[in-house]
This record gives C-alpha cells, structure tokens and sequence, in this order.
C-alpha cells in the first residue's frame, strides 16, 4: 500500500464510533456565505459515510446486538453478587468481627473480579468497533478514490470543519452511494482482548 492510499484509508476511518447521527446535507443550500467553488479543493464528511452508507448502519446494528447481549450476560451474573452485598450489610451489625472482616474480604474480592469483567467487557467492544470501522474504510477508500480523480481534486478536505461556502464539490454523497453499491452488510464477533503475552513489547 503507498503512501497515498494508506493516508487517504486512515482519514476515512477516524470517525468517533459506528452510532453516528446521519449529518444533513441541507447546509449546502442555506449556505449564507455561498460563492464560488475552488477548483481541485473538494470535501467528505468521513461521519455522513459511515452513519449514511447500508454498511456502516449494519455494522451499528451488529454493534449493539453484540454488546446488548454480552451485557445482559453479564448483568445477570451480577445479579447474585449484588443480592449477597445486600445481605450482608443488613447482616452485618449482627455479625463478629472476624466473620465481618472475613465476609467483607470475600465479597470486596469478587466485586473487583466483577468489575475487572465488565470492564474488559467494554474494552472487546471498542475493539471491535475500531476493527469494523477499519474494514469499512478500507472498503470505503477506492470509492473515495475514484470520486476524488472523477472530480479532479488536488485537495480533500473534512467537510465537517468547513464553517461555511460553496459546498459543490461535495464527495460525500456519491461516496455513500458507491459504498452502498459494493457492500451492504458486514458481520462479526466481538474481538478477544489480546494476550498479555502479546501486549508486552
């Protein structure tokens, strides 16, 4: 991959998650500032992409199916800890020291382990949505590409920091509709934390 495809990928894919609100395309036409449009300087919304093309909505989709059911999951394993935290400071002040201490340590202990769960949990889904986000791109960026040279850009820049002008040479739209015409759908797990092994350099 040169220089220029793996720049042009990256920029595509930084967007801040899958569950992205649609961004409108009216502002083009209420533009007070208007203007003439620059030659070679040309605009997509990286987010418009992926909240707006069939892809990049199945992949918000699968998203939240797979983290509704991994935290109902674990929401339910929860559930006997929780009742056993509640018992026991009712039971407490009835308790000796030493079962209070020993009772206490047991339950701070699994608690952490609980947490140390879910917060792994949330770290599998970021994972996996910064890897559907990365195939998306990569899907995304030849069509990007072939806007770019149809229009004949010399500069392409983040529609969504444009305060304001002539929004002609707008690709966002004819990128969607190219997505949606080779991908509509993308399926996928949660992603397994890497090894600790691994993870150390």
């Amino acid at each position: 991959m040169n220089m220029h495809r793996s720049c042009f990928t990256a920029a595509l894919i930084v967007a801040a998650g899958l569950s992205i609100a649609p961004v409108s395309s009216a502002r083009a036409a209420t533009d007070p500032l208007g203007g003439n449009a620059v030659p070679g300087v040309c605009m997509l919304s990286r987010e418009a992409v992926f909240a707006q093309a069939k892809v990049g909505q199945a992949a918000s989709q699968r998203l939240n199916q797979l983290a509704t059911q991994a935290r109902s999951q674990l929401d339910a394993q929860g559930k006997p800890l929780q009742a056993e935290v509640q018992s026991f400071r009712e039971k407490a002040a009835s308790m000796s020291e030493t079962q209070r201490s020993q009772q206490g340590e047991a339950l701070q202990m699994r608690s952490q382990a609980f947490q140390e769960q879910a917060d792994e949990l949330d770290q599998r889904i970021q994972l996996t949505r910064a890897k559907a986000m990365q195939t998306i791109g990569q899907d995304a960026q030849p069509v990007a590409a072939d806007a770019y040279k149809s229009h004949h850009c010399g500069l392409l820049l983040n529609r969504d920091a444009v305060l304001g002008g002539n929004m002609d040479n707008d690709l966002t739209g004819e990128v969607i509709q190219g997505l949606d015409r080779k991908v509509s759908t993308i399926d996928f797990n949660l992603e397994p934390l890497p090894s600790k092994a691994a993870a150390k350099p």
